[in-house]
């Protein structure tokens, strides 16, 4: 055992960090990113095409880098409060690249007073750089990727925020969960279990531990700044902002506690806004309700966007007012999502105005869309 390595391990632990595992630094078998990148799974997110040699070789990132520190934070909040849309619980925080990032800086700090001037070359990341950390944290014996493509703790279930640390220095190597932890072991520990995949309302998996974010609930609702494909769009249900599903129902939750929260400010009142609040949002709002928080990423726009799905999958018609308000809203992107919620609601006799008035031919195709499904359907 090394006694400087379990002296680093102890201060990060102090720091807020509730799992530190170290990696040594050879390059990952990167034969599932580069299927996954060439059957187009990745949809816009250019960044990983770009980067997946980096991914992949963490001396492209730092040179002679010998050791990944992999860290994890455990964000399981226990019971929420109703709300009347769903929200990824890892929102539900003050943005957590922020508020973790200080305490990356503190540990790079401790890494140089236990190693020496020499260690004072690293790089750190919080799900911000090209580094794959589900794969290093699997090595690091973090846990292990599931069928859901998810990280899994033994001690803390699917909750975990990762950051990672690269450094020069070498540290002594944590044992992975699966001594040959690779693409091929993925799932093996969840057994005959399929609870994750049988879920997920957008059937975003097309085979155990791959996800195609194209149909991915996460991605349409963040990552995608564009339209929601029609078809998916009722699988998105009332979640408004990221996707549980296939983490809820995973049976290691069972072990999973409380963290600590050092390194994490709750914005738990949030599940409280109700579709009416969120459909009536105004820049101004926007910005006072969601400032520090993740969901500021998506901008109005696409918040505005998935309240208009969620609420054309709620049922509710007393929304349609603020709905056909929105189908006249300055930018085609949350018209053509308010046409939809609408005309799911039975209220397509209340767009007559807003067809008329229509000037761009994305939100005109989706009326017209909208028009010939619902014949279809009748």
């Amino acid at each position: 055992m090394d006694p400087r390595g379990e002296e680093l391990r102890r201060r990060l632990a102090a720091l807020g960090f509730d799992d530190v595992c170290f990696a040594a630094a050879a390059a990952l078998d990167g034969e599932g990113l580069q299927a996954w990148l060439k059957a187009g799974m990745q949809g816009e997110m250019h960044w990983m095409e770009r980067t997946a040699a980096k991914r992949l070789q963490p001396d492209l990132v730092l040179a002679g880098a010998r050791s990944v520190i992999m860290l994890g934070v455990n964000y399981w909040p226990g019971k929420l409060p109703a709300g009347g849309a769903t929200w990824a619980r890892y929102a539900l925080h003050e943005d957590y690249h922020d508020t973790i990032k200080p305490a990356l800086a503190a540990a790079g700090r401790a890494l140089e007073e236990i190693y020496g001037a020499g260690a004072g070359d690293y790089r750190y990341y919080v799900d911000t750089g090209p580094v794959l950390e589900r794969s290093w944290a699997a090595r690091a014996g973090l846990g292990f990727v599931g069928k859901n493509a998810m990280l899994i703790s033994r001690r803390h279930g699917n909750w975990l925020f990762l950051a990672s640390i690269l450094t020069r220095v070498e540290l002594p190597p944590d044992e992975p969960v699966r001594k040959k932890s690779s693409d091929a072991t993925i799932g093996l520990l969840c057994g005959k279990c399929t609870r994750c995949l049988d879920a997920c309302p957008t059937n975003a998996f097309p085979r155990p531990g791959v996800v195609d974010a194209r149909r991915c609930v996460s991605y349409l609702t963040i990552e995608n700044k564009g339209v929601i494909p029609r078809e998916l769009r009722p699988g998105i249900g009332t979640r408004i902002y990221g996707c549980d599903v296939c983490l809820e129902v995973c049976p290691w939750n069972r072990f999973a506690q409380a963290g600590r929260r050092m390194l994490l400010t709750a914005r738990h009142e949030l599940v409280r806004l109700t579709l009416a609040e969120l459909l009536a949002l105004t820049p101004e709002r926007f910005a006072e309700v969601f400032r520090r928080t993740a969901i500021k990423r998506v901008k109005l726009a696409g918040l505005l966007r998935n309240a208009c799905v969620v609420a054309g999958n709620s049922g509710d018609r007393a929304l349609l007012p603020q709905l056909v308000q929105l189908a006249g809203h300055d930018l085609p992107l949350v018209r053509i999502h308010a046409v939809w919620a609408v005309r799911r609601l039975g209220g397509g006799e209340l767009l007559g105005a807003a067809w008329a008035a229509e000037s761009d031919p994305a939100v005109l195709e989706e009326y017209r869309a909208e028009v010939e499904s619902t014949k279809l359907e009748t």
